[in-house]
């Protein structure tokens, strides 16, 4: 009987040994600011193939905030009341979203903020990329095009994203190189990062500056492509005109290599996947190590730092008609 007690014994011990060994799976939230660009759902397919959320280890929850900061912050209140382990966000608003690092810093619950950037330093980390400098190597392609002279109309993000004014003031400075002057900015306004939006307000443009548009510069390569719509629609050559976008979409790397613009990419592959291993860093502690690649494939150019750098930033890449179809293929 004593022997069959210590045979239950080590039984049960193993069982429970087992048990811890499959843990609960880490649950993160993850509040995207609106899923219908292409961008955020390279963002989403990303997150869904990183190594620990494959393996079951992590529990993805994405939230999509239909371009709504307060809808985001909402958000922010039910993945802390569902017990998130930790929340990433890719915020709408600089402002208005802090609140979401607020809440997450009162629950306990380490916040990684990823994409777009939040006006404060409260946050776990932020995976992001520069978009100061995003913005100013779009605006230098389009100057470079025109010889630094000429005029240009620029198409912005949402007012009052971190994207719309730090690409804003990357632009601002590559103009302000060409000297005083020699370029001028005819039109400036918002198109929030959409297509169909940026469509007839280059049509309104081409109309009321008839012959004297030479560049566009737009914040991001969904408006570029709407721009792009406008001049074809307008009967006008795409290829007389000097046109940039940022993120590296799919169609904007085909219309690279139709030599119609040029765009920079964005990672969204990375800044998703860095995010995860951050926040699982943050929920598991030091002996984490990261599973994405992406760490070894910006080898020198961005560190794990143990997953505890404040920052993290994902570099640029400009599409060329040279990388264009090895960074499509990377797609499939």
């Amino acid at each position: 009987m004593h022997k069959m007690t210590k045979i239950a014994l080590l039984t049960s011990g193993l069982l429970m040994g087992s048990m811890a060994a499959h843990a609960a799976p880490v649950k993160i939230a993850v509040l995207m600011y609106g899923m219908k660009a292409e961008f955020v759902q390279l963002m989403e397919k990303a997150g869904k193939e990183h190594p620990a959320v494959k393996s079951g280890d992590v529990q993805l929850t994405v939230y999509d905030g239909r371009y709504d900061p307060m809808v985001q912050n909402n958000q922010a209140e039910t993945a802390i009341q569902t017990h998130a382990d930790a929340i990433i966000i890719n915020p709408m608003d600089y402002e208005a979203n802090i609140d979401v690092v607020t809440m997450a810093n009162e629950a306990k619950i380490p916040v990684v903020v990823t994409n777009a950037r939040l006006n404060t330093d409260k946050m776990t980390s932020e995976v992001v990329s520069d978009d100061v400098l995003g913005g100013y190597l779009e605006a230098k392609a389009v100057l470079k095009k025109m010889n630094c002279k000429g005029n240009v109309v620029i198409i912005e993000g949402p007012k009052g994203g971190s994207g719309e004014i730090q690409r804003g003031q990357g632009n601002d400075k590559a103009i302000a190189e060409c000297g005083a002057g020699n370029v001028k900015v005819l039109e400036r306004k918002t198109a929030n990062w959409s297509r169909a939006e940026a469509l007839p307000l280059m049509e309104n443009w081409l109309q009321k500056h008839r012959g004297q548009i030479n560049g566009v510069i737009a914040q991001n390569d969904e408006m570029a492509l709407g721009a792009i719509e406008a001049i074809k629609g307008a009967n006008l050559n795409v290829k007389d005109f000097a046109i940039a976008g940022v993120d590296g979409v799919s169609d904007a790397i085909r219309a690279v290599q139709a030599g119609e613009m040029v765009s920079i990419l964005q990672d969204a592959h990375a800044q998703m996947q860095g995010s995860i291993d951050v926040a699982l860093r943050a929920v598991k502690g030091d002996s984490y190590q990261p599973q994405s690649t992406i760490w070894k494939q910006y080898e020198g150019k961005m560190a794990w730092d143990d997953g505890k750098s404040k920052r993290y930033s994902v570099p640029w890449t400009e599409v060329t008609p040279e990388n264009a179809t090895q960074l499509l293929d990377a797609r499939k």
